[in-house]
């Protein structure tokens, strides 16, 4: 036996022997059929512009595999899980067909050239001229990679190239303008994987010494040397450079490249290769680094940095390894790269006047790199222009700061000037992002107005009367805005691109309750619109379900807001709803920045079928989305000194506003949420009878396991114990009075809630006689995406809510434990 196959069932051995309960005899079930039409319906295709803003492409997503795709062959190594037999991703969305839409005329063609049943995967890519579009499709054991010719929409294989798609970032990209192609591939011949002994050579074992560092609770990190063999025999590829022709040259020596960027003039291609040794305690993405620079033949013309695993990094959301990182190309020139590097050696705790620095560094790569920029806050990115404007972001978790900085790429010796300075908490005040074109590079830099003046900022455009999506004009050398186009009721429409120079012509996407999104030619000067495509809607039973932004305050004077669903016939006031609320709470520094309004009444009533309460608003509920539930903190505490109480207080005012309004029976009201909104949904029921009965899907409710900091916590269980306890709702499971439904993937990679959180939690609620149903969905990850699954899940909500929330008896006044 192969040492690939003995590795499988090594593999497969150990996901049956993790103690998963044998599932029940009746299998999966079905939800009422209304649900099941919902959930295969066809999905809004996925769309893309050309970098000449001519062409939009239109990808056909598929609907949910089915879970015989989920038990394929996986293998989970080092946070990273592929399919062994292909070399690729073992959970990407694949896309059934392709078609091209003509932005001028409005014709739409399909892709043409690909074997039916053929299983495209994202990315899809156009070239920097337009004239190509490539993408992989995944055959039973190989990904393969395709271009498509845009001038006659032909899709055609480019022969001998099998791509090495495990890693994350995608395995090919585009060099230029050149019509040529680099991509990972499978080496050839690879020899044998690594032979599988059930008898260990010794025991594992990990030392540590040093200063303090964070140790997070990451998922599928490698354990022995057996997973070190099989990480590096699958990770390997060789890289190869291939035009649209076929033409081929393999580059360089087969290694664990997991990064490769192509200079915005195709001469060089910047490489990141992961080098041992492998740690323990971190997955891939935190491995040790070779940073290089390639030129054409594939011959290293500098390396820029050996780095080790990034296993010290202090602790602090603002924490960061020390040497450089972030590399990357000034995408507005020729080859020239550009990094950071901390000078607080990546500790927040520290005091430091200067933060970070961006270095910069030109062809041929020789002497020492430039001072860009230094900063006192921690750099984010940089928004390139050319010799006389970029943008450098920097921000400050702790005071929450962005500050945006004018400098001048060319001219070392001009003084950076602060372009806003503000608080990235603030909605209201959010001035957007700036617009972005693909240059002759295919590199994305800013698009600068004709007389080289001033910037477009697309932005939410949050306000009291919730999102209104914008388009601005802004002088970069004065910082004075002109409004040019902003969203009007009842739609909802969002500038995705001007189509020229002047942004007079936009392309946007509108929508509205009823009306599905949709793509339209926007000439803001004269308010006309080209509709350019016609999705049909994808639910047309949800048609007239009424949909509300409703605002309230919360009894410390915290405003809140919340979007109210209620049934298409249902007559306010009429006859109180049974209701289900579905939240998530946020961190805030200030009560003005908790207290404004997210979201927008007119968005389109979307269906998302691996959670969506909306489902239920078919079943006769209303239903409560987003009720914000802001947990502030102040200048001496932190938010979640006081998370308990803050949370329990948003809860009843929406609580009370709901039965003010006449939409809910407040006996008969149900608190559900996913990942953090599940733990908030136990600790709603541990630590008040606002509700009748939850839902918690894929949380945590111990945070002694997690306990570096969890969400936007930065303190340790060593340093805030109280807090931890406190916020746990497993430490007061005794207090638990309300039927509970726990959800969760047994293959849950998401940090922190791995699945004995939901175990543990119902053994403790089980041991205090609680009423508790725990289902665990085999192969499912942190969200759940087999059929299978997503049907049994609603099956289980709507029993679950049917029994103990529509059907539910008068219950005592509503009150805090």
């Amino acid at each position: 036996m192969s040492g690939l196959c003995l590795a499988l069932l090594f593999f497969l051995h150990a996901v049956a022997a993790t103690g998963a309960e044998a599932p029940d005899a009746s299998g999966y079930q079905t939800p009422p059929k209304f649900m099941v039409e919902l959930v295969d319906a066809p999905l809004t295709p996925t769309v893309r512009l050309s970098p000449n803003r001519r062409t939009l492409l239109l990808m056909q997503p598929e609907n949910l595999p089915s879970i015989a795709e989920l038990a394929q062959p996986e293998l989970r190594l080092a946070g990273v899980r592929f399919n062994p037999r292909r070399y690729g991703p073992s959970r990407a969305r694949n896309y059934r067909s392709l078609s091209l839409l003509d932005i001028a005329t409005g014709t739409e063609t399909e892709v043409t050239g690909l074997p039916a049943g053929s299983r495209i995967r994202f990315p899809v890519s156009w070239s920097a001229d337009s004239r190509y579009i490539a993408f992989v499709t995944a055959g039973g054991t190989e990904m393969l990679l395709w271009v498509v010719d845009v001038s006659d929409q032909k899709a055609r294989v480019i022969e001998g190239v099998r791509l090495n798609a495990t890693m994350p970032r995608q395995p090919f990209i585009w060099v230029s303008d050149r019509h040529e192609l680099i991509c990972r591939t499978v080496p050839s011949p690879g020899g044998p994987a690594p032979d599988v002994s059930a008898v260990p050579a010794g025991p594992v074992i990990q030392d540590t010494s040093g200063r303090k560092a964070v140790v997070r609770t990451f998922q599928d990190l490698l354990k022995n040397a057996w997973d070190d063999a099989l990480f590096e025999y699958f990770i390997t590829s060789q890289i190869v450079r291939v035009t649209t022709k076929g033409d081929a040259v393999k580059l360089g020596k087969p290694g664990l490249y997991s990064r490769l960027v192509a200079s915005p003039d195709g001469k060089f291609v910047l490489v990141e290769e992961i080098r041992r040794p492998f740690s323990r305690i971190v997955p891939a993405s935190r491995f040790g680094r070779r940073i290089q620079v390639w030129d054409r033949a594939g011959e290293i013309a500098r390396l820029l940095a050996d780095l080790p695993p990034f296993e010290n990094v202090a602790i602090g959301r603002d924490a960061v390894p020390t040497g450089p990182r972030n590399f990357g190309w000034r995408s507005d020139a020729g080859a020239t790269l550009h990094w950071t590097e901390a000078r607080d050696g990546g500790a927040p705790a520290s005091e430091a006047e200067v933060r970070d620095e961006i270095l910069t560094l030109a062809a041929p790569f020789s002497g020492k790199p430039d001072r860009l920029f230094s900063g006192g806050l921690r750099v984010q990115r940089v928004d390139w222009s050319g010799p006389k404007l970029a943008l450098v972001y920097e921000r400050w978790w702790k005071t929450r700061q962005l500050r945006v900085w004018i400098v001048r790429p060319d001219e070392p010796e001009a003084e950076p000037r602060v372009l806003f300075d503000r608080s990235f908490e603030d909605r209201y005040g959010d001035p957007g992002y700036p617009v972005t074109l693909r240059n002759k590079g295919g590199h994305r830099v800013l698009h600068v107005s004709e007389d080289d003046a001033s910037l477009l900022y697309r932005g939410a455009g949050a306000s009291p009367e919730g999102d209104r999506p914008f388009l601005d004009k802004q002088h970069w050398l004065t910082g004075q805005t002109t409004r040019l186009w902003r969203s009007d009721a009842p739609y909802y429409e969002l500038p995705l691109a001007p189509l020229d120079h002047a942004g007079r012509l936009l392309l946007t996407r509108r929508e509205s309750v009823d009306e599905p999104p949709n793509f339209f030619v926007l000439n803001r000067e004269t308010g006309e619109r080209r509709q350019l495509t016609r999705f049909a809607h994808p639910s047309p039973k949800l048609r007239g379900v009424k949909k509300e932004l409703i605002r309230y305050q919360r009894e410390d004077g915290v405003d809140l807001s919340a979007t109210l669903y209620l049934p298409p016939k249902h007559k306010i006031g009429a006859n109180p709803l049974p209701m289900l609320m579905w939240a998530y709470p946020r961190e805030f520094r200030t009560r003005s920045a908790a207290g404004q309004v997210v979201g927008t009444p007119y968005r389109f009533t979307r269906m998302e079928a691996r959670y969506s309460p909306l489902f239920w608003v078919g079943q006769g509920y209303a239903v409560l989305l987003g009720p914000t539930m802001p947990i502030v903190g102040g200048k001496d505490r932190e938010p979640n000194d006081t998370y308990v109480q803050q949370l329990v207080s948003s809860a009843r005012a929406a609580v009370e506003e709901v039965v003010r309004l006449g939409v809910a029976d407040p006996d008969r009201i149900a608190i559900g949420g996913h990942s953090y909104g599940a733990f908030t949904a136990a600790n709603l029921l541990v630590h008040s009878d606002l509700f009748c009965a939850g839902i918690a899907e894929s949380g945590a409710y111990n945070r002694t396991l997690t306990p570096f900091g969890f969400q936007r916590e930065e303190r340790t269980l060593w340093e805030a114990p109280r807090v931890y306890l406190a916020m746990s709702p497993f430490m007061h499971a005794q207090k638990l009075n309300e039927p509970i439904l726990l959800i969760h993937g047994e293959a849950d990679n998401n940090s922190g809630t791995f699945p004995i959180q939901s175990e543990r939690f119902y053994h403790a609620l089980k041991g205090h006689g609680a009423t508790v149903r725990l289902v665990k969905l085999p192969f499912e990850s942190h969200s759940y995406r087999a059929r299978e699954s997503v049907l049994h899940v609603l099956w289980e909500k709507t029993r679950w809510l049917d029994e103990h929330v529509k059907n539910a008896k008068p219950r005592k006044t509503p009150q805090t434990h």
